[in-house]
């Protein structure tokens, strides 16, 4: 039986090889995803995408499985208990840097309709096709990412640095960061 080729990185872990195979990279057009991504690289900032990885049901159940009109309205007492809930990352800047974020992209969805026309704007509505041989050639961040990330930053969202950006920007299919030799960078290129 043939060995399927893939991006080195989710070495032999199960569930980071399961996100690899059938989510990253994959164009995302959906407002809720887009979110949920949004916020899990928010709170990745200094950690590894495994460790965010492993706790995302625990987000979902805690962040009302990130349903940005709920997020927007949580208070001090959600605050509060969120920082008491062990299963996510208890970090009070980036809660309420998510509650934050919830606000905005409300905002963005009411001036162009949804999320995903507003950040696919910036890439034309089509992926951008890297063709990169080996993981020391991606990039951590882009002239573009810096873009998106100040545009961002402008419309009051938090935790979207470059670097967090550029994640997002691979996690839903805005760029395709699978290595050529990897099986799935031609599947998420069709």
């Amino acid at each position: 039986m043939k060995t399927k080729i893939r991006c080195p990185w989710p070495s032999d872990d199960k569930l980071m090889i399961k996100y690899h195979d059938k989510e990253w990279g994959v164009p995302l057009h959906n407002d809720k995803k887009l979110f949920e991504f949004l916020i899990l690289e928010g709170f990745q900032a200094g950690l590894s995408w495994r460790t965010i990885l492993y706790k995302r049901e625990n987000f979902r159940k805690a962040f009302d499985n990130l349903d940005y009109s709920k997020v927007a309205k949580y208070d001090k007492r959600k605050i509060n208990s969120l920082l008491k809930d062990a299963g996510i990352i208890r970090n009070r800047l980036k809660i309420e840097g998510a509650i934050t974020n919830a606000k905005a992209f409300l905002q963005v969805r009411k001036e162009f309709g949804t999320f995903d026309r507003y950040i696919w704007s910036f890439v034309g509505g089509k992926p951008i096709q890297n063709k990169f041989k080996s993981l020391k050639e991606l990039p951590a961040r882009t002239e573009l990412s810096d873009q998106i990330s100040e545009d961002l930053k402008k419309r009051g969202f938090k935790f979207v640095g470059s670097t967090i950006i550029y994640a997002h920007m691979q996690a839903t299919g805005m760029v395709n960061d699978h290595i050529i030799s990897c099986y799935r960078y031609r599947e998420v290129s069709k």
